[in-house]
């Protein structure tokens, strides 16, 4: 909902709880989606922004890529990560944790297939390019959908 429920005191605090924690963010709009930031900093010329998602069943984030590192922890139900290719190339039950590669040739799309709510905590990490728009780079960019037949596409 884009609201901040809270803020934590240092990024590595909070690196270190997505890393340790047991088991857009969406570009195109994708059908039930929620994001909620949690906290958003700048340091050491990089902008770090965490978010807690949460996808319906049947949901998904939409075809996209991010412009810098993505990191995450499924806190309940399943991920179901494809690739441009068509192909699903990760699954993501609880307690996993993924990181994503970042740039326009690694465009990607993630869904929930499963009857249960799925629970992300996401950290991005962006690349300050500008030091007078520390948050100019998005934190994902649209994708074309590349014509893949999976449930929800297109």
């Amino acid at each position: 909902m884009g609201q901040t429920r809270r803020r934590c005191a240092t990024v590595p605090a909070l690196a270190a709880l997505l890393m340790a924690a047991p088991g857009g963010a969406s570009a195109t709009p994708g059908a039930g989606v929620d994001a909620v930031t949690l906290s958003d900093s700048t340091a050491d010329n990089s902008h770090y922004v965490a978010k807690l998602l949460t996808i319906a069943p049947g949901g998904g984030t939409g075809w996209h890529f991010h412009p810098g590192d993505v990191f995450g922890v499924v806190r309940s139900g399943t991920l179901t990560h494809y690739a441009a290719d068509c192909s699903v190339d990760g699954m993501y039950p609880a307690g996993s944790t993924i990181t994503e590669r970042s740039g326009p040739g690694y465009v990607h799309a993630g869904r929930n297939e499963g009857p249960d709510p799925l629970v992300m905590w996401v950290l991005y990490v962006n690349p300050v390019l500008d030091p007078a728009d520390p948050v100019g780079v998005p934190l994902v960019v649209d994708a074309a959908d590349p014509g893949c037949p999976m449930p929800g596409s297109g």
